[in-house]
């Protein structure tokens, strides 16, 4: 599609009317089906998530963070205490609803209300919550608070160009990938080429149609595995709404 043109025939980008900024992320618990997402508190939830973290073999999931592993609860309350205080990036813990434990963390951050820009990162899941579905309904749920509530047009996805869990994890989400920031960072003594994804706001209703199919309960057998991937359903959507353009 050609670009509109202003009075001196310039391409200009296309229009945003009454575009008024997107709204802050609140406090109040995000609820699914199989979790709930709600701000960390140090006192609920520390020992849950050191626990959940501790169940790892190694430290390996911690090697694309600038902090951790954590050799004592001591270590991770002080690291919770300092993301509890946060408001940008704002840390959410991931509960299981079936056990009511704490399995996991991420993050809203990097908010930019004026432009309707925000990004989803410090990602932390223990193994209870890795290759689950609350893993993905929590990602599910943040995006519909970004995109349906809030009104944000823009949600980012941003990791060392490195970490292929990280990138892959991204794309089965519905995350497109932009490009690579050279040597964008710094940490743990080492350089950081960051790889840019993001999901905008005209993408969105294809792809909570995607989630919702994914995460009915009809879309997982008897021993909990599921029918359909989500990476296809997402495939799918793509497909037919390039056939309707």
């Amino acid at each position: 599609m050609e670009p509109r043109r202003n009075a001196f025939e310039q391409p200009i980008g296309a229009p945003v009317p009454g575009w008024n900024g997107a709204q802050a992320p609140g406090r109040e618990p995000l609820v699914g089906r199989y979790c709930r997402i709600e701000p960390v508190d140090v006192e609920r939830h520390t020992e849950d998530l050191y626990d959940a973290y501790s169940s790892a073999a190694d430290g390996r999931d911690w090697t694309y963070f600038a902090v951790g592993p954590f050799d004592s609860l001591a270590a991770y309350r002080e690291h919770l205490a300092r993301a509890a205080a946060s408001t940008d990036p704002l840390h959410y813990a991931v509960i299981d609803l079936a056990t009511g434990k704490a399995v996991g963390t991420l993050a809203l951050m990097r908010i930019d209300r004026a432009n309707g820009v925000i990004e989803v990162g410090h990602v932390t899941y223990s193994p209870r919550l890795k290759r689950t579905r609350i893993a993905t309904e929590a990602m599910f749920l943040l995006m519909s608070e970004v995109f349906d509530k809030l009104g944000y047009r823009r949600f980012e996805w941003k990791c060392d160009s490195l970490n292929e869990p990280s990138r892959s994890a991204a794309l089965r989400y519905g995350f497109t990938f932009e490009g690579i920031f050279r040597q964008a960072i710094v940490y743990r003594e080492r350089n950081r080429d960051t790889a840019w994804f993001s999901i905008i706001d005209g993408e969105w209703p294809a792809l909570r149609s995607s989630y919702t199919r994914w995460l009915d309960a009809g879309n997982f057998d008897a021993q909990g595995q599921q029918i359909e991937r989500l990476a296809d359903l997402i495939a799918q959507q793509r497909a037919a709404a390039g056939k309707d353009a």
